[in-house]
């Protein structure tokens, strides 16, 4: 498939929505690149997909084997990770930010190669593109249906075998507050393209089996009204709303520019969103749990957000904790 500009992804999204034609798109963090197409025209030669079901892998795509891949991963040092992290608490005693996502790229070394990660994971959203990178997400961008437009950020990560774990993360002072400062953001996210907002659920629960073990995450859901024209201009909303606030921070405009100064790596694609449109609504996904081919070798993408209540040493083992594989 062929990269877009921005322009051109939203011209494209708002023509394919307007005539009802289903369709997948990819955006990365930026928002300047992307991949958008009718989802009668995806090569699985070149890009397969599983969002909730729907799907593009043929039946004769089979992984090679079972059982747990072998993963070691070789994360940046704590000292590394240290300076970035004091940029990120430099800008939050200043007051210029209370939230910040501040992720780190890590040289994996794996013995599958991405399009067998992507066919063995067990996620809500997968996907894999061919000598690019390949994504197995528990999160929700948005979801469109029947004209409400709800989003389900996820903020929170704790090792289910911990004692007590689902109340220990729920009980946290930092994780409440952190998540309480995601959800205003999404909620302030769609206030901008949707109407009477309203938290419909906050901070459940999901478990999710990894190769290291199962963790939990917390999670909340905000919903809005969309215009009645809303498909003609899904391009617009979508761009609206992006980068997306949980993979910012808050306030967002000044959290991308601690970002910038805090991370010494490109995202890419990483940390954006991708989705199904099937003509009538749309399901998307946040680009997180991450594993992108590069010409040195495969990295795994992944981070956490940053208050001014975190630990560094904790938030920098729960950054390495969260390169894994969803395999059992």
């Amino acid at each position: 498939m062929t990269e877009l500009d921005k322009k051109e992804t939203i011209e494209t999204i708002n023509r394919l929505a307007a005539e009802g034609r289903p369709f997948l798109f990819v955006i990365n963090y930026k928002a300047d690149r992307s991949y958008v197409c009718g989802t009668d025209e995806t090569d699985p030669k070149e890009i397969l997909y599983d969002f909730c079901g729907k799907s593009n892998i043929p039946d004769g795509i089979k992984p090679h084997k079972e059982g747990k891949p072998s993963l070691k991963a070789h994360p940046i040092s704590y000292d590394e990770y240290l300076h970035s992290f004091d940029t990120v608490r430099q800008a939050i005693a200043e007051g210029k930010t209370c939230l910040v996502n501040l992720t780190c790229a890590t040289p994996i070394d794996i013995d599958i190669d991405l399009k067998e990660v992507f066919l063995r994971s067990q996620a809500m959203y997968r996907l894999w593109i061919k000598d690019r990178f390949t994504v197995f997400s528990p999160e929700i961008f948005v979801r469109i249906e029947n004209g409400r437009i709800s989003s389900y950020p996820m903020k929170g990560t704790i090792d289910a075998t911990i004692p007590d774990a689902e109340n220990v993360i729920l009980n946290d002072p930092k994780e409440t507050a952190e998540h309480e400062s995601v959800v205003k953001l999404l909620s302030d996210d769609l206030s901008l393209v949707s109407d009477n907002i309203e938290v419909r659920q906050f901070r459940y629960i999901d478990r999710i089996e990894t190769n290291k073990g199962p963790i939990l995450q917390t999670s909340s859901e905000i919903e809005g009204r969309l215009p009645d024209d809303w498909r003609e201009h899904l391009g617009d909303i979508l761009m609206r709303m992006l980068p997306g606030g949980s993979i910012a921070g808050h306030p967002k405009k000044e959290s991308l520019g601690v970002i910038e100064r805090a991370e010494n790596y490109d995202r890419g694609y990483y940390t954006g969103i991708a989705g199904i449109f099937d003509g009538r609504n749309l399901d998307s996904t946040v680009l997180i749990r991450y594993m992108e081919q590069t010409p040195d070798g495969v990295i795994f993408k992944s981070g956490g957000g940053i208050t001014a209540d975190s630990d560094p040493r904790k938030e920098y083992e729960e950054m390495i904790r969260k390169v894994y594989v969803p395999v059992r």
